[in-house]
C-alpha cells in the first residue's frame, strides 16, 4: 500500500513540475518601497533608506489560506485499506525561511488483515472480539474503522527560497515539525448483522493475500458496531458510546509547492502524525517489541495568498531575500558611490589618458585633445601669441606670433593707414553670460599686446542687439561691450580713452573689435 502511495506522490510532483504555467511568474519586491512596511518597522526602513543602517526593514507579507485532501492511512499492526483525509490551514511567515501553520485535518482510516491472530484485551479491559475469538479457537482477523479530528500547529522551514544564482523561486521545498491534538474514534466489526460471532471456517487462509482479503471483504458486514480496545483516556464529547480517544501527537513531514501565480500555488505534502498509541488500528499484538501506530497523510494542497497586494508582499517563503542586493549591485539606487577621480596633471580639463599635450601651462585655452589652441595657425599657441590673428600673407611670424606685413611704399608715414591694417578678433559669449571667459582672456591679451605696439591706434568695440534690436538685447549687448573694455583697461592697462563703443544689429553672441582710426 505504501509503495503505491509514493508512486502517486512522485507522479503528481512530476506532472506539476512539467506544467509550463509554473515558469511564467516572477514576483517583485522593492526594499525601498515604504508602502509595504508596517508602522513598527518604519524607523528601521527610514534608517536603511538614509544609509544609516545596512539592513532593510521586514515588509508586511500575506497570509496563506490552504485547502487540502488526499490519501490517509494508519501504519500499525493491521494491514491498511485506502483511507482519506482533508481539511483547511492558515499559514504566516516569520521570516524568509521559517513560518507557522495552524491546521485542521479530518480523516477516515480503514484496515483489514489477511491472517488469523490472537485476540487481545485492551489496557482498558475491553475485548469486543470475545465471542468471535471463542468461536474460532481464540483467533480473529482484525479490522477497524478510525475517524479522527486533529488540530495542529506546525513549524515550517523553507529550503529553496534563498537563491544565489536565480531570481525569485518558483518551487518551494520545505520540511515541518509540530504538535497535534487529536480525537480518535476507533471501531471494529467484531459481530455479524445478527449480532453473533463470525466463523472463519469458510475462509481458506492458505491462498494468496489478495485472494484472502477479497473473501474477507465479502465476509464481513463492515458495520463497525463495536468500540475497539484502547489504552485508556476516553472522553465523552457528544457521543453516547463514549469512545473518543484524546491524544497528543508529534507531526513531522516534508512537501513541495509550485507557484501558479502571485496569488495561488499548488502543493504536495507527506505528513506523519505520531500519537504514541498502539490501539489506533483497534489491535495490539501484546508483546514487548510492539511498535506504536502512526498516521501517514499524502495530500494535494491548494493555497491562496490573502491580503492587499498594494500593502503586502507575497508570503516571504516566495521572496528571495538576495534579490534586492543583486539588483542593487547591477543598478545602484541606494549605494553611496564615490565620485570618479580622473587625473588631469595640467588642469586643462582634459584627463591625462586623453591629453595629447599633458604639460599645457595653467590657464592656456586648449582643444578637445588638450592641445594649446593656435587660432591663426601660425605655429605660436594663443597663450604666447601677441598677434592672435595674423593673416597668412603676413606669415611666417616671429617668436611672439607677430607677422611681417610691410607698409605700402606710398603710405609708410601715415598713421591712419598703419592703424587701418590692424586685424582684431571677435569675442564670443555663451547664453546670457556677460563674463569674459578664460578662453576670451587669452584673445584679449593678444589684442592688448597689439594696442601696446600701436599706441596711436584706437579701437571700435561693437556689440550686437540681435536682428530686431529688442530692448533686452541692447542691454545685454551693452554689458558685454563694457565687460570687454573693462578687461582691457583694468586687467591689461589700456587707456579707456582709446575705446569707442557702439551697438548694431547682428549676432547677439559676439563683440567685434576693429580699428577706429
Amino acid at each position: 500500500m505504501a509503495s503505491k502511495k509514493y508512486l502517486l506522490l512522485a507522479g503528481a510532483m512530476s506532472a506539476l513540475a512539467a506544467s509550463p504555467g509554473f515558469a511564467q511568474v516572477k514576483p517583485s519586491y522593492d526594499a525601498l518601497d515604504s508602502s509595504k512596511v508596517s508602522a513598527k518597522n518604519m524607523a528601521q526602513f527610514n534608517s536603511f533608506r538614509n544609509n544609516q543602517s545596512d539592513y532593510p526593514a521586514k515588509p508586511r507579507s500575506m497570509w496563506e489560506l490552504g485547502f487540502h485532501g488526499g490519501y490517509h492511512f494508519i501504519q500499525g499492526d493491521v494491514s491498511a485499506l485506502p483511507g482519506f483525509g482533508g481539511g483547511i490551514s492558515l499559514r504566516k511567515a516569520l521570516g524568509h525561511t521559517f513560518s507557522l501553520r495552524a491546521e485542521y485535518t479530518g480523516s477516515f482510516d480503514y484496515g483489514l488483515d489477511y491472517q488469523l491472530k490472537s485476540s487481545v484485551v485492551g489496557a482498558d479491559g475491553l475485548n469486543p472480539w470475545g465471542a468471535t475469538a471463542a468461536a474460532n479457537g481464540g483467533k480473529i482477523v482484525p479490522n477497524y474503522k478510525t475517524a479522527t479530528h486533529q488540530l495542529s500547529l506546525d513549524f515550517i522551514a523553507s529550503l529553496s527560497n534563498i537563491l544565489f544564482y536565480k531570481a525569485q523561486p518558483k518551487v518551494n521545498w520545505y520540511v515541518l515539525g509540530g504538535y497535534g491534538l487529536m480525537l480518535a474514534d476507533v471501531d471494529v466489526d467484531a459481530l455479524n448483522e445478527q449480532g453473533s460471532a463470525y466463523n472463519y471456517s469458510s475462509i481458506d487462509f492458505g491462498r494468496k493475500k489478495k485472494d484472502i482479503r477479497k473473501d474477507l471483504k465479502d465476509f464481513y458486514d463492515r458495520k463497525y458496531e463495536q468500540n475497539a480496545p484502547a489504552q485508556g483516556n476516553r472522553v465523552q464529547i457528544g457521543r453516547k458510546d463514549d469512545n473518543q480517544l484524546l491524544r497528543h501527537a508529534l507531526n513531522v513531514g516534508t512537501g513541495i509547492a509550485f507557484k501558479v501565480s502571485k496569488r495561488f500555488n499548488i502543493g504536495v505534502e507527506e505528513k506523519l502524525t505520531l500519537p504514541f498509541d498502539n490501539y489506533l488500528d483497534g489491535y495490539t499484538p501484546g508483546h514487548s517489541d510492539q511498535t506504536k501506530d502512526f498516521f501517514s497523510y499524502t495530500s494535494v494542497r491548494l493555497n491562496f495568498n490573502l491580503g492587499n497586494a498594494s500593502k503586502r508582499v507575497e508570503p516571504l517563503w516566495w521572496v528571495n531575500p538576495l534579490d534586492f542586493a543583486y539588483n542593487e549591485l547591477n543598478s545602484p539606487r541606494r549605494m553611496k558611490l564615490p565620485a570618479p577621480v580622473l587625473p588631469d596633471a595640467d588642469g586643462d580639463g582634459v584627463t591625462d589618458q586623453f591629453d595629447r599635450e599633458p604639460n599645457t601651462p595653467q590657464g592656456a585655452p586648449v582643444d578637445v585633445h588638450g592641445v594649446a589652441k593656435d587660432t591663426d595657425g601660425d605655429g605660436v599657441p594663443d597663450y604666447k601669441d601677441k598677434q592672435l590673428i595674423t593673416p597668412t600673407y603676413c606669415q611666417p611670424v616671429d617668436a611672439d606670433g607677430v607677422g611681417k606685413c610691410p607698409d605700402p611704399e606710398c603710405c609708410k608715414d601715415r598713421v591712419q593707414t598703419s592703424c587701418a591694417s590692424l586685424v582684431f578678433p571677435s569675442v564670443s559669449f555663451k547664453g546670457s553670460s556677460t563674463k569674459v571667459s578664460s578662453e576670451n582672456e587669452a584673445i584679449l591679451s593678444s589684442v592688448a599686446n597689439t594696442l601696446r605696439s600701436n599706441p596711436s591706434c584706437n579701437i571700435l568695440v561693437t556689440g550686437h542687439a540681435g536682428a530686431k534690436g529688442k530692448k533686452g538685447g541692447v542691454d545685454l549687448s551693452s554689458r558685454r561691450v563694457d565687460a570687454v573694455i573693462d578687461y582691457l583697461a583694468d586687467k591689461q592697462g589700456i587707456d579707456r580713452g582709446r575705446f569707442i563703443k557702439q551697438n548694431t544689429p547682428g549676432d547677439a553672441g559676439t563683440v567685434d573689435l576693429n580699428p577706429a582710426n
